[in-house]
């Protein structure tokens, strides 16, 4: 029977869930979930000056409007300092790792003279094979001992073989000399005792790799696979960076992308199945393999991410597209709907949904919804409500109070009323949208009366006819 896929997402808490982290995460979150594994969350908290608890939520924040969800509690790596320090000890009692006592001034002293003498400043430790007796009463590292000859072959799904030499490798230190572990050694203990079978991250990691290899070679244990995938680049090929705009994942949730959209884009940036560029999250768990990851960077592409946005919201379910809806006004700090609003939206999304890209554009046709009486006028709309427009509204007001309220009888009502005043539907609809939104780009005229209900509507037209005296 195989083994069962465990991959992780391991962010540092020091600032927001980035963009390229959004998408490490989406893409170890699809593998295993695809394949009925598991995906764990590890916190990579070791940096104590840098890490912050905002941080820490804010990564949890992401990760929660985004759906990835993670199996088991977050791991905190700092918390696990004593299993980290544990095995750099099990290292040294197994003769594979050594005490080394040399100072940061006799290391730097060295680095110098080779940087004079144009020779490689890879330190080497007297200490590697010194006699234990020889050791002074002296602080000290614990330093592995690396191989000396040969290579270091990376062997990643994404990136092919990569070998690194072993005399570029150096006997990397586990321990500082106040006996706390460093970041590779965490790293290292951390994948295997959480069972990681896949480890699958930015390539900015991938000459990583080499030197925790070191660690599970050491240790007898099995290697995970890795897949090191390539940087997410702006629009204009550089790294991506505060000037291609927004960075952090919750500034994408506040411009109002719906999260499945964020997906479905996340997982095309570097990533293909094929021509497929839509796709459900269950298509997206059933198709992905870390096999169809590019080498090249992603570039971030915004009018491809507002087109997909649109295609989602217009197929998305209305009680979904309500939910989402509603968490896009928190996190925008806007005021919560009424019972009464969100019911009329839910009623009303079979005529907002289409062409609406992200959810200020789905608020903005949802105006005539959102605004209450009287329904002030914006200065296009305003335009269409002349003294002789109020007029004709306020005669058509009775004819719509008496009216069967249905689609095809309003609609037959109203364009038999133009026709019998000698002019066109299309005349008519300037005022009527001025009445019942205030705006001039609208739903369908029809759509909003039956939304707004018979009430409402003639409410509204009695208002703006009224003003005409």
């Amino acid at each position: 029977m195989s083994q069962q896929v465990v991959t992780r997402f391991a962010p540092s808490p020091t600032g927001f869930l980035h963009i390229g982290g959004a998408r490490t995460a989406l893409f170890n979150w699809l593998y295993a979930r695809g394949r009925g594994g598991k995906f764990l969350l590890r916190i990579e908290d070791t940096d104590r000056a840098r890490s912050t608890p905002a941080a820490t939520q804010a990564i949890l924040d992401g990760l929660a409007w985004l759906g990835l969800d993670h199996d088991g509690e977050a791991v905190s790596q700092f918390a696990r300092a004593p299993r980290h320090a544990e095995v750099a000890h099990a290292l040294l009692d197994a003769g594979k790792a050594y005490k080394c006592f040399a100072t940061q001034d006799e290391i730097e002293t060295f680095r110098e003279a080779a940087r004079a003498e144009g020779r490689s400043t890879l330190y080497r430790s007297p200490w590697r094979d010194a006699d234990p007796a020889t050791h002074p009463d002296a602080p000290f590292v614990i330093r592995i001992k690396a191989p000396r000859e040969g290579a270091t072959v990376i062997r990643d799904v994404v990136q092919g073989d990569v070998t690194i030499r072993n005399d570029q490798l150096d006997d990397m230190v586990l321990l500082r000399s106040d006996g706390t572990p460093v970041y590779m050694l965490a790293v290292a203990v951390d994948d295997h005792d959480m069972g990681v079978t896949h480890v699958i991250r930015g390539d900015d990691h991938l000459n990583n790799a080499a030197r925790q290899m070191m660690i599970y070679e050491a240790m007898g244990w099995p290697l995970p696979v890795y897949a090191h995938i390539p940087l997410i680049h702006g629009p204009d090929g550089k790294k991506l960076s505060k000037r291609h705009g927004a960075l952090g994942v919750e500034e994408y949730q506040k411009m109002g992308y719906p999260a499945a959209a964020m997906r479905n884009y996340l997982a095309r940036l570097g990533w293909s199945h094929g021509d497929d560029e839509f796709f459900s999250d269950m298509q997206a768990r059933e198709w992905f393999d870390i096999t169809g990851i590019g080498k090249s960077p992603a570039r971030l592409d915004f009018k491809k991410l507002e087109n997909l946005c649109g295609r989602h919201i217009a197929a998305m379910d209305d009680a979904a597209l309500l939910h989402e809806l509603k968490g896009f006004l928190a996190a925008t700090g806007q005021p919560p709907l009424s019972d009464e609003k969100l019911q009329l939206l839910e009623q009303a999304m079979y005529c907002l949904k289409d062409r609406a890209r992200t959810f200020p554009e789905l608020i903005e046709k949802a105006t005539f919804i959102l605004a209450d009486r009287p329904i002030m006028a914006d200065a296009g709309a305003a335009a269409h409500l002349d003294d002789v427009s109020r007029g004709i509204l306020k005669e058509l007001t009775p004819h719509l109070q008496n009216a069967t309220w249905s689609r095809n009888s309003v609609e037959e009502l109203v364009t038999q009323f133009a026709e019998d005043h000698g002019m066109k539907f299309g005349k008519l609809a300037g005022p009527l949208r001025a009445a019942l939104a205030g705006r001039t780009a609208t739903p369908s005229v029809f759509d909003m009366m039956l939304v707004l209900g018979r009430d409402e509507t003639t409410a509204r037209l009695t208002d703006v006819a009224g003003l005409g005296g």
